[in-house]
């Protein structure tokens, strides 16, 4: 079974290479963790309520992070 990271290390490298609109990293297992990331996406609360605000710089950034995460979470 893939875990919510593993799938993460998947979709990060198209989602920071895409032209235009950066998807979100939601995978729909929306539950925050006691250390304040969302279990399936690895945002933090003030990233997931400001992702419709932010424009693609910012989405980049916070894929950059969630990135970092996932892989800190498979090793």
């Amino acid at each position: 079974m893939t875990t919510p990271a593993q799938s993460l290390l998947r979709r990060a490298p198209r989602a920071l290479a895409a032209q235009g609109e950066i998807g979100s990293p939601c995978v729909s297992v929306c539950r925050m963790g006691a250390d304040g990331l969302c279990e399936g996406c690895l945002r933090r609360l003030e990233e997931i309520a400001g992702w419709s605000r932010m424009d693609d710089a910012a989405r980049r950034a916070v894929w950059r992070q969630v990135l970092e995460r996932a892989r800190e979470a498979v090793l």
